[in-house]
């Protein structure tokens, strides 16, 4: 599995800790280091069923900074996966991908789902 992640973010911390706890293994990335490809976001996206707009962290500041809540419904999605992969700190974090599934933002009771 992939734990994309940005160190600081406490709800990363947060994720990272119950992934120990469970005892499952991973590699991490920084999403600020290394900002997802649009053609990665593409992919993990379209593993999703989720809805793009899922991808953005609509509470940061960067988001905000853009005005991206009224810009983004007249984006086209590869204007916004384009968008994303220009920056991390605008892409919902953690993001786990996993073999047959991806899952954006950290929610126990969706991951207790997903994880052995």
């Amino acid at each position: 599995m992939l734990f994309v992640h940005y160190p600081k973010c406490t709800t990363c911390q947060r994720a990272k800790a119950y992934l120990d706890a469970k005892g499952i293994s991973y590699d991490t990335r920084d999403i600020k280091l290394e900002n997802p490809t649009a053609e990665e976001l593409r992919t993990w996206w379209k593993s999703s069923g989720m809805p793009l707009k899922k991808f953005f962290n609509t509470s940061g500041l960067q988001y905000k900074a853009l005005g991206l809540k009224d810009k983004l419904p007249a984006m086209n999605e590869e204007e916004q996966l384009q968008l994303l992969a220009t920056d991390g700190m605008l892409v919902k974090r953690p993001i786990l991908v996993g073999g047959d599934f991806v899952l954006t933002g950290f929610r126990p009771a969706e991951w207790d789902g997903k994880l052995p």
